[in-house]
């Protein structure tokens, strides 16, 4: 989101070369619109009040005719499924644009949302991590890649490792729709949508051209080497590119210089995408996308954590986890009397989640076999309707099959035998729906959206070595209104209301197996769905020198999945759990986010999220609800002194969480005593003399603060030194 800025500051009023984050050139010619400054956030209580400074700035108004009045607008598609500005939709979107994205030097994809408005980042484990919005985690909120779900039916309703199975270095952009979006999205959109973009080669000219870039880079607090290297070319009727990547870090270094064993891992990716237009109105893409982490160890299972005395397993790794994603896209741009374009999208996708696992003081060592097979198939219109709006409507459909085993070894004797397996094996759950969404425009100030769904699921969950199979089927007809109306031709009051509903998954339902914090998860095939409905309300403001926004929201969340004691324990000494609908969840809360441009090398941004929660049991008990994030947010200064030459400088904070629920204060992961306050100092520095070769310095958590971010089973990393080089050839 810093794009514009950049464009403005970098001395080159025609055009501007930059290096993008996988690795490629993105070139902009002048009078494009530009996007937005970053999506940055406050960092520290003490900081505070300059984001209240930030707020409170006069702007300046653009002299006539000026491509000023356009930087500050950032384009995204997802809570429309249309490319709208952030400014002209009513929904709350967070947008975390390529220029950002390559200002970060990232171990996962969850990292570029740290500190962004209305989410926090939990990371349970290095190589791992998952954001919250608005309270919810896991497969309370939908995750996209390119339009296709890789929200599948083995996404646990708590923090989980799929999202860090995409490539960070193969990321154009982020957006993320807060508040249920059901309508759009269907089951899963519970909290909002996190939707990962990935690059797109194009190129322009008849003649072929190519181009190579290669990034590296070394972290200090954990011995880390990354590189990527992408081989990309084409000309205006076709492009194709090419990735790999590779990983490898060694045990973190916390604040304060303690060393935490069992942190180190590794990964690869490759990623390979091919564009064709064969006429003027169509477009072919076809993408690849792998990653894997051969063996990441789980670090909260290895170590004691709060409230004991000894680890709960001896051995716990992800041997391996990996994605295999293939994608093709059709697209058909010309007018009709039913669209002005059309979609079809087909993918398919194969998440391996392997494990090896053994109980401390077990001689039974575990190896399992889980993986999702996701396939869909979507078809999208879109219709203009002149100057009255613009409808948007389509149907999708999804199956997904799992796949379990399990062989049990005593390491003493080598005697091997089949287990039950963490899921039913041969489950499948297939769904269909069917969406319309509709935008107004009734008059120059006043805009309304509003939207239907119809969503039907058939899951089939097999008896496999639980001796009692079920088929189950859930629908639902979902549905959202929102308004946006100027106040001023500047700022805007926008207001929402939506319906979001999820389908217990093959997770929630067949589950069996040891679960983090000592425990153990029995079946429960008599779940039923979840349902939120979620208000939200605010203002927003932009022109050329301000776009600041603060959105106020209250969800109820009704049949909770919620895993609950038994009451019995295992013959090891677990404690059985079992997922049962019978929680209510209250939440509310308030995002308040700014970017501010002082002039053409000044940029001030900040941001702050708040959210409070409280559950309520089926007895009528009321207590904190699980895993809300603390008081948190960023606050940061941009500068560019010479054109070749930026700085920038943030502290990211979170206030003390002692609102813990019952099962937080038995989470190992969480001190039962609240976990403590944090603010860190962190700095940015980059060179790029030409656009064949850029250098860049970063210098994290520089006071080496010792903290954990809540709900995270590691702590963060202490003070900690990245050099990074782009060569661009």
């Amino acid at each position: 989101m810093i794009d514009g800025l950049l464009a403005s500051l970098d001395g080159h009023p025609t055009a501007r070369m930059s290096f993008g984050p996988a690795g490629r050139f993105r070139h902009r010619k002048a009078g494009a619109a530009r996007p937005s400054l970053p999506s940055c956030r406050p960092g520290g209580i003490a900081h505070i009040r300059l984001i209240a400074l930030g707020l409170w700035a006069i702007s300046r108004p653009a002299a006539a005719g000026s491509d000023e009045a356009t930087w500050m607008d950032t384009i995204q598609i997802t809570a429309s499924r249309a490319p709208l500005g952030s400014f002209d939709v009513p929904t709350a979107v967070t947008s975390v644009s390529s220029a950002e994205i390559e200002r970060q030097v990232p171990q996962i994809v969850p990292d570029l949302l740290r500190g962004q408005t209305g989410v926090y980042v939990q990371e349970t484990t290095p190589g791992q991590g998952i954001p919250i919005v608005r309270g919810l985690k896991g497969s309370e909120v939908l995750y996209l890649v390119d339009g296709m779900r890789l929200s599948n039916a083995i996404f646990r309703n708590a923090p989980n490792q799929y999202m860090a199975l995409l490539d960070p270095f193969n990321v154009d952009r982020i957006e993320v729709v807060r508040g249920a979006s059901s309508t759009l999205y269907g089951g899963d959109a519970m909290g909002g949508v996190v939707q990962v973009f990935t690059p797109v080669p194009r190129f322009s000219g008849s003649a072929w051209q190519s181009r190579t870039v290669f990034n590296n880079s070394y972290g200090s607090a954990e011995n880390a080497y990354q590189t990527h290297l992408t081989m990309s070319g084409g000309r205006d009727d076709l492009a194709v590119t090419g990735s790999f990547g590779y990983q490898n870090f060694g045990d973190r270094i916390a604040g304060g210089g303690d060393r935490q064993r069992h942190t180190g891992f590794e990964s690869w990716a490759g990623n390979a995408k091919l564009l064709y237009h064969p006429g003027d109105a169509h477009e072919l893409l076809f993408d690849m996308q792998f990653f894997s982490q051969p063996e990441t160890p789980r670090y909260d299972e290895l170590v004691p954590g709060y409230g004991q005395t000894e680890p709960s397993s001896a051995v716990f790794s992800f041997e391996p986890n990996e994605r295999l994603f293939f994608h093709g896209r059709y697209r058909y741009s010309r007018a009709t009397a039913l669209f002005d374009a059309l979609e079809f999208h087909v993918a398919h996708q194969r998440i391996t989640d392997d494990r090896r696992t053994r109980d401390y003081g077990s001689s039974r060592e575990a190896r399992e076999r889980n993986a999702s097979l996701l396939t869909g198939i979507t078809a999208q219109a879109t219709l203009e309707q002149d100057s009255l709006g613009k409808l948007v409507y389509g149907l999708e459909f999804y199956h997904d099959e799992v796949a379990s085993s399990r062989v049990d070894t005593d390491i003493g004797t080598g005697t091997s035998s089949t287990a039950t397996s963490r899921f039913p094996d041969g489950s499948t759950m297939d769904s269909v729906a069917v969406y319309g969404h509709e935008t107004l425009y009734l008059g120059e100030r006043l805009q309304l959206q509003f939207g239907s769904r119809y969503s039907h699921y058939h899951t089939v969950l097999e008896a496999a070595d639980r001796g009692v199979g079920a088929k189950l089927d859930h629908h639902d007809v979902t549905g959202n209104v929102g308004l946006s109306y100027a106040l001023l031709d500047e700022l805007k009051f926008v207001a929402n209301f939506g319906r979001g509903f999820r389908p217990p998954n093959i997770f929630d339902l067949g589950t069996l197996g040891p679960r983090p914090g000592n425990r153990y998860n029995i079946a429960n095939p008599d779940l039923k769905p979840e349902t939120i409905l979620t208000w939200d309300f605010g203002f927003k403001f932009q022109n050329p020198w301000l776009q600041a926004e603060a959105i106020g929201y209250v969800s109820d969340f009704r049949d909770k999945i919620t895993s609950v004691l038994t009451g019995e324990t295992t013959s090891d000494g677990r404690n059985v759990i079992q997922n049962r609908n019978i929680n209510r969840v209250e939440l509310h809360g308030a995002e308040v986010g700014a970017r501010y441009r002082l002039d053409d090398r000044l940029a001030l941004y900040g941001s702050l999220n708040y959210t409070f929660g409280e559950e309520t049991f089926g007895d009528g008990d009321a207590l904190p609800a699980d895993r809300i994030p603390p008081l948190n947010g960023r606050f940061g200064v941009y500068f560019r002194p010479w054109p070749a030459v930026w700085v920038e400088t943030f502290c990211r904070f979170a206030d003390r969480q002692n609102h813990l629920s019952g099962r937080d204060l038995d989470d190992p992961r969480i001190n039962p005593n609240g976990t403590p306050g944090w603010a860190t100092l962190n700095l940015r520095a980059g060179w790029q003399p030409n656009r064949h070769w850029a250098l860049q310095l970063d210098l994290e958590n520089m006071l080496d603060k010792n903290y954990r971010e809540h709900g995270s089973g590691v702590d963060a990393r202490g003070v900690n030194l990245i050099a990074s080089v782009r060569l661009a050839l």
